[in-house]
């Protein structure tokens, strides 16, 4: 089944992995609406370089999922621009001060920083998700992917906030797959281990945390935005994942095992 002239909307994607998703996409002939949270310039470029390389139709919408009931708005606007919702993808993600207190060894855990990431993590994707449903259900069905992360499969120092959420995240996913799959869409997370972004350098010990993962990885890498990439557009085709739902992708070099 052809991917071509449908429609991705996806969070955050001026950079890293989400803009890796976006390429990969916009690649297939996927029309693509996206949002950012301050570089608008970025944004502006980007769609103007994925409309000239490929023909498609790309579009960018401010969004702060600190503030999930925005998707609302957003999604009326979506409306204006686009026929039609295939796919929603829930990617953005939230560093620096706004999660000061998340981000931190157990005993400094704050609930303000714990329930920010908790907010752009869980509660975006549902109201993200909410949205996007309702206009999949409009054209037969459709597919719904959250990024996750493996740090709610093995420890990683200060990373209680995340992993706690991402494990929430997941759960969420199989919730909402038992109960949109009357509408026939299909509802997934990627995990992906530690993945070479601007995210993961602004972690203090990005110089240890990329140099354990070379180590433990029998592929001897760290991952890289178009791994996860891949694993999202594999999860939005028909043809190749149609009874694939419920269920989290885990794209971690083999890291968790080791």
């Amino acid at each position: 089944m052809s991917m071509k002239g449908k429609t991705l909307v996806i969070s955050g994607a001026t950079r890293g992995i989400g803009k890796a998703i976006l390429y990969r996409f916009a690649k297939e002939g996927v029309n693509v609406a996206f949002t950012y949270n301050k570089n608008e310039e970025e944004a502006q470029k980007i769609r103007q370089d994925v409309e000239q390389q490929y023909g498609i139709k790309a579009r960018f919408y401010p969004l702060n999922v600190l503030e999930p009931e925005q998707y609302k708005d957003l999604f009326v606007e979506i409306d204006k621009d686009f026929e039609q919702v295939n796919f929603f993808i829930s990617n953005a993600i939230i560093y620096g001060k706004s999660v000061v207190g998340g981000f931190a060894p157990f005993m400094r855990l704050k609930p303000k920083g714990l329930n920010n990431i908790y907010t752009a993590t869980v509660l975006a994707f549902v109201v993200g998700a909410q949205e996007a449903a309702k206009r999949m259900k409009e054209v037969g069905g459709g597919s719904i992917i959250s990024l996750s992360s493996t740090g709610n499969l093995v420890y990683m120092r200060n990373y209680a906030g995340h992993g706690n959420s991402k494990n929430a995240v997941e759960t969420m996913v199989k919730y909402a797959a038992a109960e949109l799959g009357e509408w026939k869409i299909r509802v997934n997370a990627v995990s992906g281990g530690p993945i070479d972004t601007d995210a993961l350098k602004a972690f203090p010990d990005y110089a240890e945390i990329k140099a354990k993962v070379e180590e433990k990885s029998p592929l001897n890498r760290m991952g890289y935005p178009n791994d996860i990439a891949g694993a999202c557009y594999f999860l939005c085709n028909e043809t190749e994942s149609a009874w694939l739902t419920g269920q989290t992708i885990v794209i971690d070099g083999g890291t968790t095992f080791q």
